[in-house]
């Protein structure tokens, strides 16, 4: 994910970040299963999604983390 992206995503909602996150994961079960199947051509792939969840798991947080105060 690229600084330009990840300011989009600390400027959408906790619904919008929810939406993003089941989609990071769908992808990532896909991935998964293409990597056991011996179809996945870049095994990096599976890191950077991983990664990208973590990123918005951590703004989802901050984000509520801001509406509690």
């Amino acid at each position: 994910m690229k600084q330009n992206e990840i300011r989009e995503l600390r400027g959408k909602t906790v619904a919008e970040l929810d939406e993003e996150l089941k989609a990071l994961k769908s992808e990532l079960f896909k991935l998964r299963f293409q990597h056991a199947t011996n179809q996945l051509e870049n095994p990096m792939k599976l890191r950077s999604v991983k990664r990208d969840i973590a990123r918005v798991q951590t703004i989802r947080r901050e984000a509520e983390l801001k509406d509690a105060r």
